[in-house]
């Protein structure tokens, strides 16, 4: 294959991409709706475009698109807007949604686009930012004759040994949801549990904990190393992160689709609950979960 590719959405994943397949040779085209996250990426050897419609006018047949846009309408505006990119693709082009689409509507779009001989390959991409620039773990859906032909990309973007490809369209983003249900339980597991450290009769310096707990412990994680970095950071009272609880939708779609199937996901789901309710009910059991979404994803979680 032709290392050649165009990235639409240069944000903190997707600038993070593009800084990485250049490093590996790629020659990357790239569009944001930031014209100062463009320039900053053409000034290390990204080519940028004026709009996504340029963007791919710029680049080779067949054409290789990676869109890293928020999940839900963006991705359709993106391709099936009026000024959408689908009508500019050509059969044999290829469109990779490396974002958190929910895998339904993945499977509708890979449908779509194939009617018009487009291929669409559905990328789940963990690791936050730090993965996108250093190499993360990729979950790839999809045709295993174009997981075949994507590897070279895929080896480049990941960690040693960290990509894999499950057989059908909206594959990966499954694989990338529950994965995603899963990581709200372990957060909540973990607020919860250090929550219950600092209210002790104990004076606990939790940092030390967290370290200790990261020392060949049964729960040693990268997740409770986050929890040791953000308590250093802000201090132990959390003072200055938000005891609001974001959330982009996986745990919500992991739930639903647990009913779906008939799988009792208690802790999945009350862990989604929890992050709704902190929206009215803030607490320090919040603010541990939020820090961690800073440290691993760069969200924004200070008041």
């Amino acid at each position: 294959m032709h290392r050649e590719i165009a990235v639409i959405g240069l944000g903190k994943m997707g600038s993070g991409i593009v800084r990485r397949l250049l490093q590996k040779g790629w020659t990357v085209h790239g569009f944001d709706a930031s014209s100062q996250t463009t320039r900053e990426l053409v000034s290390v050897g990204m080519k940028g475009a004026t709009s996504p419609a340029a963007l791919v006018g710029q680049i080779s047949h067949p054409r290789l698109v990676w869109l890293m846009v928020p999940a839900g309408k963006a991705v359709d505006d993106v391709l099936f807007a009026k000024d959408g990119i689908a009508k500019r693709l050509k059969e044999g082009d290829v469109v990779i949604d490396g974002g958190n689409s929910f895998f339904k509507d993945s499977i509708r779009r890979a449908k779509k686009l194939k009617g018009m001989g487009i291929t669409f390959v559905d990328v789940g991409f963990s690791g936050g930012p730090k993965g996108a620039r250093e190499g993360g773990c990729l979950m790839v859906g999809g045709e295993e004759k174009t997981f075949r032909f994507l590897e070279p990309l895929f080896r480049d973007l990941a960690k040693e040994g960290g990509y894999a490809h499950f057989s059908g369209a909206g594959a990966g983003h499954f694989v990338k949801m529950v994965h995603n249900g899963i990581e709200y339980g372990m957060m909540q597991s973990l607020a919860e549990g250090f929550a219950i450290l600092k209210k002790s009769k104990y004076k606990l310096p939790l940092a030390r904990v967290a370290s200790i707990y990261n020392r060949g412990s049964v729960i040693e994680s990268r997740l409770v190393g986050w929890m040791k970095s953000a308590l250093e950071e802000y201090g132990e009272n959390l003072t200055a992160i938000s005891g609001v609880v974001g959330h982009s939708g996986e745990g919500e779609w992991t739930a639903k689709t647990a009913r779906e199937l008939k799988v009792p996901a208690k802790i999945i789901e009350d862990s989604f609950k929890f992050r709704v309710r902190s929206k009215k009910d803030p607490n320090y059991t919040g603010k541990l979960v939020s820090a961690l979404r800073g440290q691993f994803g760069g969200h924004t979680v200070k008041k």
